[in-house]
């Protein structure tokens, strides 16, 4: 094994020959060829050999030194097959003296690679994206040293970026300009709707340039000062948070035990002795973390992986310059792409947005919740696609799906024009109906109120013609503060959301947190399930202090107008009494201070739980009315977790068992005089509101795009006879009514 400092050496001069000949005039398989020499030359193997991705499942040889010509963009072969396609699949080094005798071998006979044992192969990733494989052969038997594994590493990170920079664009599939192809990214529907527009980036990506460095000390440098600046930041950071949300102190403590982490700051110099500038030192480690989130299966080992990915870009940016403003203009149809975002900075940017996509994110989370206030189409789970997108790319996004199609062809973009074309033009049919009742043809009238959760929601009670606010989400307002918010605020806030509804109702749900909706400012609770934890009612029974304060500021901004609160999640009937008991005192208390009360108060709970079905009657004659929660009652009905996409869409809300069960919901409020409504995703489409008024309901909430829709629908069918279908069903002993509820519309030419 020769010396570290002469192996150092070689690295540096191979790199600089690599700066060299990139630097030089050529096309893309000029420059791969020249460079396949130069790396067989200085680490003095028979073979060199560069393998780029032809499309995400496939390999192909497009350059190569030693292996035998013709056999350059003809041999090519599958993710996982060969120890090349092992190479790419599980993104890490394959080193071997006897290359045959290595689980998976396969012999490519057109290459004339028989004659060669020893093979070490390395990817060439960039930040977690694959984009192929660097190989080197010899005819001697013998494992390449950790020394030439490292060096050839470093080479395979230089070839990532220039790939990356378009040094080697050519004219075959394989070396096709990157962030030029079309690309269809399958990911998770968030908030429905579809939009066309043109790629924001909300962390633009980090542009390095300077692969290779002529003086490692001055690079070393660079490194150590900018790193100290980033510790700084960092500690200035934990001061600001003080001892606030735990998630958060956890995250930035993480942050501080990286930035002061010998080993991450011992392979970066290492990195740099190698040739590295201190910016490709440190996207290299940055490189081989996202490699290591992809094979970890721990989500605690994950998160601090991701910790360190986000340190890493905070270090670059030091390093760079290149602050999150680039100078780049957002363009007049923005849509966002980002990792993941939080509810205040996506407030921030309001309804510009014309679309969401997030390659993280869940159909509850924060992100989707301010989406769903905003009527913004948000599709999660996006992966990857912050690596490929650009600013200024047109993308297409279709909520409707989860699909986004990022640079897409004609052919599609044609396709999704129509669609929003036809989208178009059916809400101008919507707006002829909108200030109609929800009149079926045999008589029934169906109520149809809206979800808010902002201010900017009011305007789409006229807009959309709904009957009022089914739901008013008041966690928005604490979440997108640092602390809890005054109680003037919120009462001021409130006041202006009854205002805007100019007399229609509006039924304001209580502090909705928990599970998937923390708090900044509060102490995030570890529970291995927070779905059935901790949350809605439950916190605020147990956090008395502030639910008196929400109650205190909606009984002060309403006045002496009528006012409507429900509570969430209420499993069993003493949390509804105990909570309204709070209400009670309240009320007792603002007339003792002689301030104005509402001179009607309709006090109701949510049912999410099946449990509550099942209370008792004394419980049904006291709440004045009961709205279903129907996205938590479905998946605990099914037990479903309706975060998980491998189950969630498994079960049909038209399930005969589970509209049986609705209905004797309907039947106990109808038993007891007390107004029943369903409110969430299903009562906004179409086919499933048509269903849930045939067994009985009569008023529904939803978003507002949605009443146009089931409106129509309503309109033009008789629930008798619906409701006989869906009897039938029953009867015939399928499980869900959804093909013959389908089949009765089809016939009845009414479109869906």
């Amino acid at each position: 094994m020769p010396e570290r400092s002469d192996s150092e050496s070689e690295s540096r001069k191979l790199l600089r020959r690599l700066r060299d000949t990139l630097a030089e005039a050529g096309k893309g398989q000029e420059r791969l060829d020249r460079i396949t020499h130069i790396i067989a030359d200085s680490m003095r193997t028979e073979v060199c050999s560069i393998y780029l991705f032809r499309d995400p499942e496939t390999l192909e040889l497009c350059a190569t030194e030693g292996l035998k010509a013709e056999a350059v963009h003809k041999t090519r072969m599958r993710v996982g097959e060969g120890l090349v396609g092992r190479v790419a699949r599980e993104q890490r080094s394959i080193n071997t003296g006897n290359a045959p005798a290595e689980k998976g071998f396969r012999y490519m006979p057109e290459t004339g690679e028989e004659i060669y044992s020893s093979f070490l192969g390395v990817p060439i990733q960039r930040l977690g994206e694959r984009l192929g494989v660097l190989v080197v052969q010899s005819k001697i038997a013998r494992q390449f040293s950790d020394d030439e594994v490292y060096a050839l590493e470093v080479v395979a990170m230089v070839l990532a970026e220039m790939t990356e920079l378009g040094a080697f664009v050519g004219d075959d599939p394989s070396m096709a300009a990157l962030h030029q192809r079309p690309v269809m990214f399958r990911g998770s529907v968030g908030q429905e709707g579809v939009a066309a527009g043109h790629v924001w980036l909300h962390e633009p990506r980090v542009v390095i340039t300077n692969l290779v460095a002529d003086d490692p000390d001055v690079e070393r440098d660079r490194l150590r000062q900018a790193v100290d600046q980033l510790r700084v930041s960092v500690d200035d950071m934990l001061t600001v948070a003080g001892s606030g949300d735990s998630e958060q102190m956890e995250v930035l403590e993480a942050y501080r035990m990286f930035a002061n982490s010998r080993g991450w700051m011992r392979r970066m110099e290492e990195d740099i002795d190698r040739g590295l500038s201190a910016e490709a030192a440190v996207e290299k480690e940055q490189s081989a973390a996202r490699a290591r989130m992809e094979t970890v299966p721990d989500p605690y080992l994950r998160e601090r992986l991701q910790d360190l990915d986000d340190l890493s870009n905070r270090l670059l940016r030091i390093l760079t310059g290149q602050g999150a403003e680039t100078g780049a203009s957002m363009p007049l149809d923005p849509i966002l792409i980002a990792r993941n975002i939080g509810p205040g900075e996506l407030l921030a940017y309001g309804r510009k947005l014309k679309g969401i996509v997030l390659e993280e994110g869940s159909v509850g989370s924060h992100a989707a919740i301010v989406a769903r206030a905003l009527a913004i189409p948000l599709v999660i789970h996006a992966e990857r696609i912050t690596t490929e997108a650009l600013n200024g790319d047109h993308v297409m996004v279709d909520g409707e799906q989860g699909i986004v199609h990022l640079r897409p062809e004609d052919s599609v973009a044609s396709a999704f024009r129509d669609k929003m074309a036809m989208q178009a033009k059916a809400l101008q049919r919507y707006v002829s109906i909108r200030k109609k009742p929800a009149l079926t043809l045999d008589g029934q009238t169906v109520a149809l109120h809206m979800n808010a959760g902002l201010m900017a929601d009011l305007p789409s009670l006229e807009s959309s013609g709904a009957e009022g606010v089914g739901l008013f989400r008041t966690e928005l307002q604490f979440l997108i503060r640092s602390q809890v918010p005054r109680r003037a605020e919120l009462a001021a806030l409130y006041s202006k959301v009854l205002d805007s509804a100019g007399g229609k109702r509006v039924a304001f749900r209580t502090l909705d947190i928990g599970s998937d909706k923390v708090l900044p400012y509060m102490k995030r609770e570890e529970e291995p399930n927070p779905a059935l934890g901790w949350r809605a009612i439950r916190v605020g029974l147990d956090k008395s202090g502030v639910m008196r304060m929400q109650l205190q500021a909606l009984i002060r901004a309403a006045g002496e107008r009528p006012l409507t609160i429900m509570f969430p999640f209420v499993a069993e009937a003493s949390e509804f009494f105990e909570a309204r008991g709070h209400l009670d005192h309240v009320m007792k208390q603002e007339r003792k201070l002689g301030r104005p009360v509402p001179d009607k108060v309709e006090v109701g709970a949510m049912l999410e739980t099946p449990s509550l079905a099942f209370a008792q009657d004394s419980f049904f004659d006291a709440v004045d009315f009961i709205s279903i929660g129907g996205n938590d009652l479905k998946q605990f009905f099914f037990a479903a977790d309706r975060e998980n996409e491998r189950v969630r869409r498994r079960y049909d809300t038209l399930n005969i068992s589970f509209l049986h069960f609705l209905e004797t919901i309907v039947k106990r409020c109808d038993a007891a005089g007390t107004s029943l409504s369903f409110c969430g995703e299903d009562a906004g489409r179409p086919i499933e509101a048509l269903c849930l008024a045939a067994i009985g309901f009569r008023m529904m909430s939803m978003r507002p795009a949605s009443i146009g829709p089931v409106k129509h629908l309503l309109r033009k069918v008789d629930l008798t006879e619906l409701r006989g279908v869906i009897d039938d069903a029953a009867r015939s002993g399928r499980a869900s009514a959804r093909s013959s509820v389908i089949e009765y519309l089809s016939k009845g030419g009414w479109a869906l």
